[in-house]
């Protein structure tokens, strides 16, 4: 018999296939533009100023970039961790030691090369900036199928935001979702900005639950 969700499964299999297509299709003229719009949104939250660790990853491809916003939260003192793809679909951390310290990975990506910390590193982060391929106004993440990060945000601190980064048309009214889909705190777009979905939450009043 078939599971009941294979209908959203199927649906978010094509959402997903057709939106890393146009991906692929930006220009490096566009993507070098909303990687200035994705830094500059996010230098100016003050929970990233006044965080010692942050959590985040090194855009490739046709993501909006996060290149830029690593290199200045590095330079202005903040510690950056970056995923480690683990064969079990896990993610460690390491720090960002700058682009020398990054090698290629499989799927195209650049971790870093240096010491790692383990899955349970993201709880000393303040920040987590993630990667989604769409997120929806009740702040319903796709990523790209592998469920790496739908695993690791449960590791966070309970203060901790989660902050997912897409383009402005990924993010969407409504995606389909299943039970294990892990919910982020705020979407940022290069044309919008920073949307937080629950601006009372105790990850954003710095309450901390009990």
């Amino acid at each position: 018999m078939a599971a009941t969700n294979d209908p959203e499964r199927a649906a978010k299999r094509a959402l997903r296939t057709r939106l890393l297509a146009e991906r692929r299709e930006r220009s490096q003229r566009e993507r070098d533009r909303a990687g200035s719009a994705i830094r500059d949104a996010l230098l100016g939250l003050p929970r990233l100023a006044a965080a010692g660790t942050v959590a985040c990853y090194y855009s490739v491809g046709g993501e909006p970039g996060t290149r830029e916003l690593v290199d200045a939260l590095r330079g202005r003192g903040t510690r950056v961790l970056l995923p480690v793809f683990l064969p079990d679909g896990s993610l460690d951390w390491a720090d960002y030691d700058g682009p020398a310290g990054l090698a290629p990975a499989g799927h195209g990506l650049l971790e870093p090369t240096g010491r790692r910390y383990g899955v349970g590193a993201l709880d000393r982060a303040e920040a987590v900036v993630c990667p989604a391929v769409a997120v929806d106004r009740r702040g319903t993440r796709m990523g790209r199928g592998a469920g790496c990060y739908d695993r690791a945000l449960p590791l966070r601190g309970p203060s901790t935001p989660a902050i997912a980064v897409v383009h402005d048309e990924e993010f969407v009214d409504l995606l389909p979702s299943e039970a294990h889909d892990r919910p982020v705190d705020a979407v940022v777009t290069p044309g919008g900005g920073l949307r937080v979905f629950d601006p009372e939450s105790a990850v954003w009043t710095g309450d901390h639950p009990g």
